[in-house]
Formats: C-alpha cells, structure tokens, sequence
C-alpha cells in the first residue's frame, strides 16, 4: 500500500484566493467536454472560502459553464487539507500537496490518489516546471499516465 499522501504544511488562504487556470488533471466525469477550465477561490468572513469552478463546454466557442461551492478548513491542516461542497450533503477532499513558494502554481490531490489537478495563475505553464511537478506527484504515488492536458485559451 502507498504511504499517506503528505500535504504542504501550510497554505496562506490569502494568497492562495483569486483566479487558477488548469493546467492539467486527471479527467473526471464531472468536467466532461470542459476546455479553458479555471477556479476562483474567495474568503468569506464565515469559515469557509466560496470556490467557483468555470470551463467551456466543447472548445472556446462552446457553451460556458459554472458550478459554485463551499471549501471548508479542515482543523489543524494549515489550511492545507480542506472539504470542498458543490451539493449537500457531500463534501470531497481538496488536499494541497504541491505549492510554489510564490502561488505561482498548486497542485490538488486525493487522499486516494484518484482525483488530481494542477493549476497555475496563468493559462501556460514554464515545461520544466511542469515536469519537475509530473516528477514530484509520480514519487508521491500518483499514476502519471492518467494526467490530461487542460486546453486553455492564451490569447487573452
């Protein structure tokens, strides 16, 4: 059995509000047909961060679609480990376990390893620093052959 999955040990909520761009993930039912897809995360004053998660159905001309929830701080994580919820009652594990030291980019695992996504504060990433992550989540226990490349539009 791989070992746990180890989160950053901590996660500056500030820095980490505002708008991501996915860079990649391993595709999931619930985004099917998404291209140019980002997350917008925003602190409320009660606990909890409002995440909304944008995508493009079926290329940039296609239909826009949104979904919005609560992320939830789970105690004693460094805010590292949080409940995300887009219908009640269920809540899914939304771990931080990859982050730059500036907020340049994350990565956002499962501890199942069956959910990923890498995300970054630009539509492209620098290659090298997408394979040194590819690297890291591989060694972490992650299957690296699952992860789908996020179209996103760079000509904004």
């Amino acid at each position: 059995m791989a070992q746990q999955l180890q989160t950053v040990p901590y996660v500056d909520l500030k820095k980490y509000a505002g708008k991501w761009y996915e860079i990649a993930s391993f595709p999931q039912s619930f985004q099917k047909g998404c291209e140019f897809t980002t997350a917008e995360y925003t602190l409320t004053d009660k606990g909890y961060v409002i995440v909304e998660n944008r995508c493009n159905r079926e290329g940039i001309a296609g239909k826009r679609s949104s979904i919005k929830g609560k992320a939830f701080i789970v105690k004693n994580s460094g805010n590292a480990k949080l409940k995300v919820q887009f219908f009640w009652p269920f809540k899914g594990k939304y771990w931080i376990i990859d982050l730059a030291d500036d907020y340049s980019y994350a990565v956002v695992g499962h501890p199942s390893r069956k959910y990923l996504w890498i995300l970054c504060r630009t539509p492209a990433m620098d290659q090298k620093v997408y394979q040194q992550i590819i690297s890291r989540v591989k060694e972490m226990g992650f299957d690296t052959t699952k992860i789908k490349l996020t179209t996103q539009h760079l000509n904004k």
